[in-house]
Order: structure tokens, then C-alpha cells, then sequence
């Protein structure tokens, strides 16, 4: 039984205006998996999708802002932010202020008839009952963790808090666009995917669905940066308790593991159990899991290479990089 690890990166690069960064040699046995970022023109269609943003002044929703403000099919009609309500967004994230952008709002101020889709960019625990009042033609993303898993006592498990909006997580998509990119066209809420879990499925799913690797014995050496964390005031998430090292957390348990498992389970027809463990690195953003798989039997490191590439090479967010040799 042969094995082999991987190395799947989701980052983002502010000066490259395609997103896409350079190609990195790996050492042998190998392979490296960049998902990537990529911007458009500015737009000023008045046939654009109409867009609000539900809490517009953490990071997630300074990246949703960046990413629909580039985008030529998507104009931005409202923010909210109830902490920065009347403030430019400038004035939160001064890399914004190059568009023309709504000031924040309070949320409660928000006019949500007026939109054709919202991104929820709040905590988990804090948009099921925003979403549930929201006007029912919307098209809605919801970022956090609120809808990601589908057993709701899984979610009232790990998150610790019963679940408030169970007809709408029975709705839900999982929003991982290169497996699911039929279902959520289709949807009218999509449950965005965690970082560690994209970082995880999008290698690991074409290659479960080949029967290329085995189930048992998947290893995830997993590191994030600082922002993942969110922008609250942590003490372990300060400068000084972050810089020249490197920490790892949830060793026996962490939030993303059931959704890492749900995703495995639905591209095997069984149940998976992976070991995940995860590192905070002193860097701003960007993401890296080593992932150590057995392959089945008669397989080589290059029959997976093919399949990842027969997967992904008609998507323009994902970079597939050849270190096997």
C-alpha cells in the first residue's frame, strides 16, 4: 500500500489583480493544490445583480466587498454593520475606498426589498434569525457555520447552542461550487463552506469519488493565518502572542471536523473518519493543509495527478501544480 501526502493552499494575493500567485516547486511524492482569488472590472451596469451585505465591517465581509465590487454582474446596494452604522467603509477598510460605496447602516435600517441577494457575513449563532426575517425572494449566501452541517444535532454538538431556523438548514446547499455547482444554481440559500474544509475537499473529493485512495488512515496537517480567527479582541489572537511561532488548537476537536467528514461521507456513499489537526501561523491570511492519504492498491501518484487535473482544469480558481516527479 503506497501512500502520499498533498499540500492544498487557499490564498490570496493583494497585488497580482488575477489572483493568481507563482508556482512553487514541492518536494518529491507531492502534489500542490492552489485555489485561488480572481477579480474583475468594476461594476457599472444597471442591469447588475443588486446585492446587500450583512455584517460588512469584519473580514469576511471586507472580502465579500472586495470580490462584488470587482465583479462586472454584481453592484452593491446597501452594508450593514450595527457597531460602524453611518460610517463610510473606508473609514473601517481603507483599501475600499478607491469604489463608490454605500455608507453602513444599522441593520435594522436596512431595506432588504430593494436587493436581489444578500451575503451573510455575521458569527455562527447570529443569522438564523436574520435570515429567517428576510424577504423570501432573496437570494442569500450565509457565511457562517450556520447551515454547513445537515444533522442539526451534529450542529448543536459542536457549536453548543440548540439550532433556531430548522426548516431553513433543511433548505441549505453546501456551497462548494466544484461539486455542488448544479444544486446551488438552483438554491435560494447556500451555506458557504469552512477555510479547513474546502482546503480538504477539493483535493480529497475527486479522488474518493475515482476510488483512487483509501478511507481509512487520512491525516490533515492543517495551518491557517490569524485572520481566520475573525476581527474580536483575543488575547491568543494578539501580535505579540501570535509572531515567531506556531500553535496548534482543537487537536481533539474542532468545528470543522464534522463538515470536513460530511463532505468525505457524501463523495464515498459511507462514513469517513478523518485525524485533523490544526495550526495557527503568524501570517495575516491564507491557508495550507498537508493531507496524507493511503492509495489503493495498483494506483500510482500519477493516476491521481490525471484525476485532479480531469477535475479542475476548466475551473479558473483552482491551480493544479505538478510536483510529483
Amino acid at each position: 500500500m503506497s501512500a502520499i501526502s498533498f499540500s492544498s493552499i487557499h490564498f490570496h494575493t493583494w497585488k497580482n489583480p488575477k489572483g493568481f500567485g507563482k508556482v512553487r516547486k514541492q518536494p518529491h511524492g507531492k502534489l500542490l493544490v492552489k485555489c485561488s482569488s480572481q477579480s474583475g472590472n468594476p461594476s457599472s451596469s444597471q442591469n447588475a445583480v443588486r446585492v446587500g451585505v450583512v455584517g460588512a465591517s469584519g473580514y469576511t465581509g471586507s472580502e465579500v466587498l472586495r470580490l462584488l465590487a470587482n465583479h462586472p454582474q454584481f453592484g452593491i446596494a446597501l452594508m450593514t454593520a450595527d457597531r460602524k452604522a453611518g460610517q463610510p467603509i473606508s473609514s473601517v477598510f481603507p483599501h475600499l475606498s478607491t469604489w463608490d460605496l454605500p455608507d453602513l447602516i444599522s441593520i435594522k435600517d436596512a431595506n432588504f426589498s430593494d436587493v436581489d441577494a444578500v451575503f451573510c457575513c455575521l458569527p455562527h449563532g447570529t443569522t438564523q434569525e436574520i435570515i429567517k426575517g428576510l424577504p423570501k425572494h432573496l437570494k442569500i449566501v450565509d457565511l457562517s457555520a450556520d447551515f454547513r452541517l445537515k444533522d442539526l444535532s451534529e450542529y448543536e454538538e459542536w457549536y453548543g447552542q440548540p439550532h433556531r431556523a430548522p426548516d431553513l438548514q433543511k433548505e441549505a446547499i453546501y456551497g462548494l461550487t466544484e461539486v455542488l455547482r448544479e444544486e446551488i444554481q438552483n438554491a435560494r440559500l447556500v451555506a458557504n463552506p469552512g477555510c479547513y474544509p474546502t482546503s480538504v475537499q477539493l483535493p480529497l473529493v475527486p479522488l474518493i469519488k475515482a476510488s483512487l485512495i483509501e478511507l481509512k488512515n487520512i491525516i490533515i496537517d492543517a495551518k491557517s493565518g490569524v485572520s481566520g480567527a475573525g476581527r474580536s479582541a483575543k488575547e491568543n489572537l494578539l501580535f505579540t502572542e501570535v509572531t515567531e511561532g506556531l500553535n496548534s488548537y482543537g487537536v481533539t476537536r474542532h468545528r470543522h471536523v464534522p463538515e470536513i467528514e460530511q463532505g468525505l461521507a457524501d463523495a464515498s456513499g459511507s462514513k469517513v473518519t478523518v485525524s485533523f489537526t490544526p495550526h495557527l501561523i503568524p501570517m495575516s491570511r491564507g491557508m495550507q493543509s498537508t493531507i496524507y492519504v493511503e492509495m489503493a492498491p495498483g494506483v500510482r501518484i500519477e493516476d491521481l495527478y490525471q484525476q485532479l487535473k480531469l477535475s479542475y482544469e476548466v475551473y479558473l480558481f483552482i491551480s493544479l501544480l505538478v510536483t510529483y516527479h
